[in-house]
């Protein structure tokens, strides 16, 4: 775990991080009712362990729609991802950092209002 490195390394080459594949909430959700899931999440999270500072990066590389600067962020951190779509990562340390979907991506039933 003492590779600082945040890019999965596969087959010799350093994979980009991406986003999650599209994913489905159980029942159609609103934005209000999916950033309400993400606000709970973001608040909680650092009570299960691993460093404020890393939790800090990894909201802040899940809510970057650019996914270079995304990278960069992790990369900043020395976040050390195992999942290239983020849900699986880990610090210098080895404290893992579980993201879930709702935080990476939106689903694809959200209710679009006009």
């Amino acid at each position: 775990m003492g590779c600082s490195s945040s890019r999965t390394i596969t087959e010799g080459r350093k994979e980009k991080i991406r986003r999650p594949k599209a994913w489905k909430h159980p029942q159609p959700i609103s934005r209000a009712e999916l950033t309400q899931m993400r606000e709970e999440f973001w608040d909680t999270a650092p009570h299960y362990g691993g460093k404020k500072e890393i939790w800090d990066a990894l909201r802040a590389a899940a809510e970057e729609e650019d996914l270079s600067l995304a990278q960069t962020i992790i990369e900043s951190a020395g976040v050390i991802v195992q999942n290239t779509d983020l849900t699986i990562c880990y610090d210098e340390k080895g404290s893992k950092y579980e993201l879930p979907k709702y935080v990476l991506r939106d689903p694809s039933n959200l209710i679009r209002t006009k």
